[in-house]
């Protein structure tokens, strides 16, 4: 069975911590009646992105570890696989992240954001390494926000390591007189959705990119295939969960596959964009 059926949730902004951890397992128990065997959060979701105007408590490693716990005993419970935009603590460092559930309840790991935009330099730090992910005969990796948008060697490791899917988490507000779409890629918005079908087309691999619902989101949910064709795309600012079905046999990860790096030392071989 090629089948495999994905849910985003493209859920408004969480209020209160709290708020976020009942708003997450409310969408898994949805994501369970539609029968998905996977759903991806925004970024930060849990407890809130730290940043874009927003104010979130200080950061609170028990309160993690609670709602962490939630999580994985509503991925038991639906019998889905989870990945959770939320942030961990390290070495007393602070780290954007992806919690991954098996569909058990049991904690696959972490994917944590190695790509920093420069106006995260102060609340976050970088992370280090990048890994692949399964559930069932899924294999999936997390490319998050700007790492996916700006950089496609997030992208290209996970595929050449076997992943059919890249998820891509994010955040996305609009900005005072921004542009504001209302169809998937349009030409006169900016660059960031064009560079979900670049993601996808050049691995050949899917990509899905999940953001929080808001007035006027210049990005939304959508899953892209591997030829670089939109699959679906959740309509701009409507909370709720978008679900599709993706044949796992169209991600063959040629393109990806074909990559050859440039020998070290030539001015693209920066450490930095590894």
């Amino acid at each position: 069975m090629n089948q495999f059926r994905i849910a985003l949730a493209n859920l408004r902004f969480p209020g209160t911590p709290e708020e976020s951890v009942a708003l997450a397992e409310q969408a898994i128990a949805q994501a369970s009646i539609e029968r998905a065997g996977l759903i991806c959060f925004p970024e930060c979701f849990i407890p809130g992105y730290r940043g874009m105007g927003k104010t979130v408590p200080p950061p609170d490693p028990a309160f993690l570890e609670r709602a962490w716990s939630a999580m994985a005993a509503a991925a038991a419970k639906a019998n889905l696989a989870v990945v959770l935009g939320t942030e961990r603590f390290l070495d007393d460092a602070l780290f954007i992240t992806a919690l991954v559930v098996n569909r058990d309840g049991t904690i696959a790991g972490f994917q944590d954001k190695v790509q920093l935009d420069p106006s995260e330099d102060g609340a976050y730090s970088p992370g280090s390494g990048r890994r692949v992910f399964q559930t069932g005969p899924l294999t999936f990796g997390v490319a998050i926000c700007h790492e996916g948008w700006r950089y496609p060697e997030t992208v290209r490791w996970a595929v050449r390591h076997g992943a059919h899917i890249v998820f891509h988490p994010h955040f996305h507000e609009a900005e005072p007189g921004s542009y504001r779409p209302s169809s998937f890629a349009d030409p006169a918005n900016t660059f960031h959705e064009k560079a979900a079908l670049c993601r996808a087309a050049e691995n050949t691999c899917y990509f899905a990119t999940v953001n929080c619902a808001s007035d006027g989101s210049p990005t939304t949910s959508a899953v892209v295939r591997p030829d670089g064709t939109l699959l679906s795309y959740q309509p701009y600012g409507k909370e709720g969960l978008l679900v599709a079905d993706i044949d796992i046999a169209a991600a063959t990860g040629l393109l990806a596959g074909r990559y050859k790096a440039e020998p070290a030392g030539s001015p693209w071989d920066s450490p930095r964009d590894r």
